[in-house]
């Protein structure tokens, strides 16, 4: 899952979220680590891309395992390294909305067909969402 969007709008703490709903304990934001993993139902990796300066420490992590791997791979600030994304993933960007500082906007959408597939299927599309 590729997550955009400014300095506090709500990545990490939808990262928070859905490590919740897998069962994988308490969840930090890894600005100094680049990655951490959790072990919940999947293993969660949540990169956090705001310090790459290029994708050589990408390489040196093995981003390729992580985002090809057993489990889910929530990168965080993931429009400063869109060459090394899946192709096929799940986009997220959080925005604020105007006047509304406790309110966030977000858009979700898939760029292939595994995971366009598995956003018409989840259970958060209700009937006048028009599943897309």
């Amino acid at each position: 899952m590729a997550l955009t969007g400014d300095l506090g709008s709500g990545k990490t703490v939808l990262v928070q979220g859905i490590a919740e709903g897998l069962e994988a304990g308490d969840v930090a934001s890894p600005s100094f680590v680049i990655v951490n993993e959790y072990r919940g139902r999947i293993p969660i990796y949540h990169v956090d891309l705001y310090r790459i300066a290029d994708t050589g420490a990408l390489e040196d992590i093995g981003y390729r395992e992580l985002f090809y791997g057993d489990g889910a791979a929530l990168v965080e600030w993931a429009d400063r390294a869109p060459e090394v994304l899946p192709a096929d993933r799940v986009n997220v960007t959080l925005g604020f909305t105007f006047g509304k500082p406790s309110c966030r906007l977000i858009a979700v959408w898939a760029t292939g067909p595994i995971h366009e597939a598995a956003l018409r299927s989840a259970s958060f599309w209700g009937p006048a969402s028009g599943g897309g």
